[in-house]
């Protein structure tokens, strides 16, 4: 992890930032943590890409609670279950069968034929 594509990365990423006037080199410096990209730097974005999974599916969880408090986006007030199914047993299931056959496919393909993305050999 601590290559030459993270470095180059981080560098060329964080130095785009410097194109905003006036506060584009201190938002490069604050994000690398002095005057250049060193172990710190690198650091600090791997703990960012390992929380931001945590932090997206906490912020859809919250969502998710937060809409089945108020309910959808009903301009007009008007309370109407005619229209409706109930997302449990419909929906769990139509998602369960198409993760089953996503998940079918994947070990058909990891089974059956292994090296089927793999080099060539010579």
């Amino acid at each position: 992890p601590w290559g030459q594509m993270s470095f180059w990365g981080a560098t060329v990423i964080t130095n785009l930032l410097s194109a905003i006037p006036y506060i584009g080199q201190s938002i490069v410096t604050w994000l690398w943590g002095g005057f250049a990209v060193d172990n710190a730097t690198l650091n600090r974005f791997f703990m960012f890409h390992f929380l931001l999974p945590f932090i997206l599916a906490f912020m859809s969880a919250l969502h998710l609670l937060f809409l089945h408090q108020t309910g959808s986006n009903n301009p007009l007030g008007l309370k109407s279950t005619s229209s409706m199914i109930p997302f449990h047993p419909y929906y769990t299931t139509k998602d369960l069968v198409g993760a089953l056959l996503l998940i079918f496919i994947l070990m058909l393909l990891a089974l059956a034929y292994p090296s089927l993305f793999l080099d060539p050999e010579n």
